[in-house]
């Protein structure tokens, strides 16, 4: 279930930063079931539930091995929607009270991703970025200057929704697994998270890297290292370039 590499641990698909108490969420994508109803795909609302339960395991397996938390994160595209959608909004609501559990509002940081077009919650500010201590959260989408100064050691961000897929020697059956990516840019240690939500499968970055789709050019990412979050612990596959297709 969980990788250890201090200062942090891959639980799962999170990241957590056991000296801080920082546990650290990707892309959510909350309301992609509603997106799939609309096309005609039944998906039942099961899925939220069912994801909510998953987020509250993570946050009792972070507080297991460090006490209490300091802060929540969340990397940006909270919501699918682009437009407003009043059953997202909801949905966003509701994951905040039950995180109100662990930690105060004040405490759950929530960044803008490129689904956020707009504030969703009145009392509740999307970042453009968070910095805590020598940690750096962004989306991911786009660089941005200040969270590369000199006293961030770790830049977190989501966005890419990284995957790698594997296939048998006969390539005759593929299996695409969600995965972390971590490595260095410009000095700074980089940890790149997977979609969260279990219906969002993941791009498979080992079959193809769209340069325009990230600030980390895709000769970086390549160099990177792949950390497959399997359903019951998270695997070391080595560089990505070594699993290029």
């Amino acid at each position: 279930m969980k990788y250890q590499q201090k200062p942090f641990e891959l639980i799962g698909k999170t990241v957590y930063f056991l000296k801080e108490k920082v546990l650290v969420f990707g892309d959510m994508h909350l309301g992609y079931e509603y997106m799939l109803n609309e096309m005609g795909l039944n998906f039942p609302q099961q899925q939220i539930e069912q994801t909510f339960k998953e987020v509250e395991e993570t946050i009792k397996t972070a507080m297991e091995m460090n006490g209490k938390l300091n802060k929540i994160v969340f990397l940006g595209d909270i919501k699918h929607y682009f437009a407003f959608n009043k059953g997202e909004r909801n949905i966003v609501l509701n994951l905040l009270d039950l995180l109100e559990k662990y930690v105060k509002r004040d405490d759950i940081i929530m960044i803008k991703g490129n689904h956020e077009k707009f504030n969703l919650i009145k009392d509740k500010d999307f970042l453009d970025y968070y910095l805590y201590k020598d940690l750096a959260f962004i989306h991911g989408d786009i660089e941005i200057t200040e969270v590369f100064s000199d006293k961030i050691k770790y830049i977190l961000m989501g966005h890419l929704h990284p995957a790698i897929t594997l296939r048998d020697p006969q390539k005759i059956r593929a299996e695409k697994y969600k995965c972390f990516l971590v490595g260095k840019y410009k000095n700074k240690n980089i940890i790149i998270l997977p979609s969260f939500l279990p219906l969002v499968e993941g791009t498979s970055l080992n079959e193809h890297i769209d340069d325009g789709n990230c600030f980390i050019p895709e000769k970086n990412i390549k160099d990177f290292n792949v950390f497959v979050a399997s359903e019951n612990e998270v695997l070391d596959f080595g560089k990505l370039k070594k699993l290029s297709m």
